[in-house]
């Protein structure tokens, strides 16, 4: 008798825009792709200096960091958020933030606990995908609703996305500090996914951590952090976990033995991009150019920019299901992501990135206006 083994996950969502992608491609001056959204500027000289000087790496790395890269995490969140972090103890290394919220479901025993995973009702994929993987059940609960009273029962991890992705909604001080104290009151983790929180577009200051509305006691809470959007390092896979010191203590021994371990050249050069503050607000000035010529060609060929104060989305409607859209905006050569990969609330949105050079943002600016004349 033969046992069939395998998760038998679905098929990467992202691969259903091959007709899309394909119609898009037949445009005389090129596809302007703002789907996914991946850096494509230079990396900053100073990180890439640091990770070519750390490359005689013949020993194995620590999977709680060096002290100096710990050192320089605690030092972050000090700098742009006030937070002060123990960087003996709430502070951990991971290989990008992606596969912190695809394993930390498991790596936490839900499924040993029978407890489920909550996430935002328009959210990234990989919340969802946490929850099979860790073969629990994955619901669909906002902040706000869970600030409001929304029931937290069955629940053993609660994730909110600020600023959001695929939304660019920021939530405010106020209602991160009502959901840190409804998931302490109900023993439920509360993991916040931050990695936009320096493309705040409202104010040069970053968006509020989850740990700045903790008082200090940063139990039953964690803040997980990437460096893939500030600094360009997406292919570095540099991102990092802090908070609750006992469950940072339990995801280091349980990733010591899984072998989850950050290169030690990459650590050096995530300390180097944390130190470093000049390339972040130069970054955030080409994000900031992008994002206007984008958003006034939009709204020019008729979409209504919903949220967006913060990361590398313009989160847009025309009131129509996002594939009718979608193939709209591909008889121009533009390609945008699906609302409906974030979950049923978002079937009539899109969303547009501003992670394209500036010729192919400018060139997609201008098919929408000309379209709309």
């Amino acid at each position: 008798m033969s046992v069939r083994l395998g998760l038998n996950l679905p098929d990467y969502p992202w691969d259903r825009l091959t007709e899309v992608r394909n119609r898009a491609a037949e445009h005389p001056d090129g596809v302007c792709d703002l789907s996914i959204g991946t850096p494509v500027d230079p990396t900053p000289q100073v990180i890439r200096s640091a990770l070519a000087a750390a490359g005689d790496a013949h020993g194995y790395p620590s999977t709680a960091g060096t002290d100096e890269l710990r050192e320089a995490i605690a030092w972050w969140y000090r700098s742009w958020h006030g937070v002060v972090l123990d960087p003996s103890a709430e502070v951990l290394p991971t290989i990008g933030s992606k596969e912190m919220v695809a394993w930390l479901p498991t790596l936490l025993g839900l499924r040993r606990a029978e407890l489920a995973v909550a996430c935002p009702s328009a959210a990234y994929p990989t919340y969802e995908m946490g929850a099979t993987i860790a073969g629990v059940e994955c619901r669909r609960i906002d902040a706000a609703d869970v600030a409001a009273g929304a029931s937290l029962d069955g629940i053993g991890l609660l994730w909110i996305n600020t600023p959001g992705n695929p939304t660019g909604e920021v939530l405010d001080t106020d209602t991160l500090a009502e959901v840190v104290r409804r998931t302490r009151a109900e023993g439920v983790v509360l993991a916040s996914d931050e990695c936009y929180g320096l493309l705040n577009w409202a104010s040069d200051a970053p968006a509020p951590s989850i740990l700045n509305a903790t008082g200090g006691d940063h139990s039953g809470v964690l803040s997980v952090y990437s460096m893939s959007k500030q600094s360009n390092l997406a292919g570095y896979r540099a991102a990092f976990v802090t908070g609750d010191r006992q469950l940072i203590g339990d995801l280091t021994r349980s990733r010591k033995h899984a072998g989850m371990i950050v290169p030690f050249p990459i650590q050096a050069a995530m300390i180097a991009g944390l130190r470093d503050t000049a390339h972040i607000f130069e970054q955030k000035e080409r994000y900031r150019s992008r994002r206007e010529l984008l958003r006034e060609g939009l709204e020019a060929y008729g979409f209504r920019i919903d949220h967006s104060s913060a990361g590398l989305y313009l989160w847009s409607s025309a009131d129509v299901n996002c594939w009718q859209s979608l193939s709209q905006l591909a008889e121009l050569g533009i390609i945008a992501g699906p609302g409906e990969f974030y979950g049923e609330a978002a079937t009539d949105h899109i969303r547009i990135a501003l992670t394209a050079d500036d010729g192919r943002i400018a060139a997609a600016a201008e098919r929408l206006h000309d379209a709309a004349v």
